[in-house]
């Protein structure tokens, strides 16, 4: 043997450095493992990064200018695909921003996850004073369904999984994932990493109602005379649509559809009972609730809204046990997810079921028809300035032209009337404020509802609500979105002619007079548009739906059309002082 061979034979052999990882890719492939694919965000200190990666891994990255209109972006994605829509915001400030959109995910049900980076629990926990300290998790817990705080990086595979799974299962809502600063950068080896990761299994399984609970509440249909069905947006978010449809249909009950639940059954169907609500609230005797909880916007099952205290008994489906008798009695409670609950009251109708008596069926569509005619002259008038009516009738056509369009809609006046005069013909294609009816979803709703469903959008706003997310029409710009915004101007919040008693300031509810909002898209590159009248309302927005491009009209509608709160100002304390004469 050679003495170089004797060298080379007893060197000592080198092991190759093994493949590593960071919390930055485990993150990143722990949400695309599970199917997730779109992040909403606004980027910053910590996690800028992170959503770079998550761009360059394939994912698509939308970043807002607030966060809070990216949470309201991934809850509404959560709703329209029944996977949790994932929000991504700094620490501190950002989170906060978050968290509004998150508490109202969670109070409307729609599975979302908010991931906010936050600074390190040793310094917080001293209360030492680190960049943007604050004890996230501890805000967050009592305004979401849960949250999780993860500290080293071989845990983020599960704590993904656990926060799906939360977001998911029972009733959805949302979720808080806690990741400090420094669990991005720890490093383990790649396979250990990889095997780290959880692929989520049935995260949302069914959960099939009692046999008793069916035939209960089938006892209790039978009884009626003057039965309806009430459907809610978990209607529209169970993406049963033929079940409920056969449902419907087959026990030949008439419906009312909440306003997300439009487009259910077509608001034309004639079952529908939905123009003729307050009759059917008023005299029905056993209402069917699927997917609706008995809040505020049922007036909680009683006062004047419905019949005799009593007169009225509730069937109500719901996967969560203690929705049942939140206001009232619930005589059948059906505990389960609406898919197997509508099945299960189908399959127990059989073929001998009996329809309602025609006389109550009569009255509905009796009532239905005169309130419709009597709507109609407000609808068609064409007068400059607009009335709420008028422009909602124009954008009613149009609507009904394009069914495949997605209508998201807030304001007072705007939303309280666009519920009842525009009709919806497909389901979830109505998108609005929900339980809570907070103002400035509008336009984080129609940039996840383009990217989500590749549809065309008509995000329909009063100026007020307008005005709690307008900057984001850069946003939709900036991604090309086939958005078209209305907003409906009227110089101020429900009216613009309020003053000032003391002749210093503007009245309290008054903006600048005659704003041209579609300048502000203009700026951007978008497409504005001015209308003043019916006609050219509907010229514009034909004009921008066909183009596919951002589009913003300004619609001027009458300073003095509008009411109170719309048609809640109830809602709204009065003074107890009475003036002297």
């Amino acid at each position: 043997m050679t003495a170089l061979a004797k060298i080379v034979h007893t060197a000592p052999e080198i092991e190759a450095e093994p493949d590593l990882t960071d919390g930055f890719h485990l993150v990143i492939d722990a949400l695309k493992l599970n199917g997730i694919a779109t992040i909403y965000g606004v980027p910053g200190i910590p996690i800028t990064d992170l959503g770079r990666m998550a761009q360059a891994a394939g994912m698509r990255v939308v970043s807002f200018r607030h966060e809070q209109h990216a949470g309201n972006a991934a809850a509404i994605a959560g709703f329209l695909t029944q996977k949790p829509g994932i929000c991504l915001t700094v620490s501190a400030p950002g989170f906060l921003n978050g968290l509004t959109a998150l508490a109202n995910a969670t109070t409307n049900c729609f599975p979302m996850i908010l991931i906010s980076g936050s600074s390190e629990r040793e310094i917080v926990d001293l209360q030492q004073g680190d960049y943007e300290e604050m004890d996230q998790l501890a805000i967050a817990k009592p305004l979401c369904k849960a949250a999780f705080r993860v500290l080293h990086a071989a845990d983020i595979g599960i704590g993904v999984a656990r926060a799906i799974r939360a977001a998911c299962s029972g009733r959805p809502g949302g979720i808080y994932l806690d990741l400090p600063a420094k669990l991005f950068s720890q490093v383990m080896e790649a396979e250990a990493g990889r095997t780290s990761l959880v692929k989520v299994i049935d995260p949302a399984p069914a959960q099939r109602p009692a046999p008793e609970a069916i035939t209960r509440a089938l006892d209790v249909l039978k009884s009626a005379r003057r039965p309806l069905i009430v459907l809610g947006k978990g209607a529209a978010y169970a993406q049963a649509d033929d079940a409920i449809r056969a449902l419907v249909e087959t026990s030949g009950i008439p419906y009312v559809p909440m306003s997300m639940a439009k487009g259910l059954l077509p608001d034309t169907h004639p079952l529908s009972a939905g123009a003729a609500r307050s009759t059917a609230l008023k005299d029905s005797d056993v209402v069917l609730l699927i997917g609706a909880r008995l809040n505020w916007l049922l007036s909680h099952g009683k006062g004047k809204s419905w019949g005799e205290p009593g007169s009225t008994k509730f069937i109500q489906i719901d996967i969560e046990p203690r929705e049942m008798d939140s206001n009232v009695e619930i005589v059948a409670p059906v505990v389960g997810d609406i898919a197997s609950c509508v099945q299960a009251l189908l399959e127990g109708m059989g073929q001998g079921w009996q329809q309602p008596p025609a006389d109550w069926i009569d009255t509905l569509k009796t009532k239905r028809e005169a309130n419709i005619a009597k709507m109609a002259p407000k609808l068609m008038s064409n007068a400059s300035p607009m009335t709420f009516h008028a422009a909602l009738g124009a954008l009613r056509t149009i609507v009904k032209e394009r069914p495949d369009a997605i209508l998201v809609n807030e304001g007072a006046n705007t939303l309280d009337l666009a519920r009842g005069i525009i009709d919806m013909y497909q389901p979830r294609k109505r998108l609005d404020v929900g339980t809570w009816g907070i103002m400035g979803i509008g336009m984080g709703f129609a940039v996840a509802a383009a990217i989500e469903t590749g549809k065309p959008v008509l995000c329909v706003e009063g100026d007020s609500a307008f005005g709690f997310s307008g900057m984001e029409v850069e946003t939709i710009c900036r991604y090309g979105l086939p958005i078209c915004i209305v907003v409906f101007n009227n110089n101020g919040i429900y009216r613009g002619t309020d003053s000032d008693p003391t002749g210093r300031d503007p009245g309290t509810t008054v903006f600048v007079k005659d704003s041209r909002y579609d300048k502000m898209i203009e700026a951007f590159g978008g497409d504005g548009y001015h209308v003043t009248s019916p006609d050219e309302l509907t010229r514009a927005v034909n004009a921008a739906m066909d183009s596919g491009r951002p589009s913003l009209v300004n619609a001027v509608i009458d300073p003095a059309a509008g009411s109170e709160s719309g048609n809640i100002g109830s809602l709204n304390p009065q003074s107890g002082i009475k003036k002297k004469a």
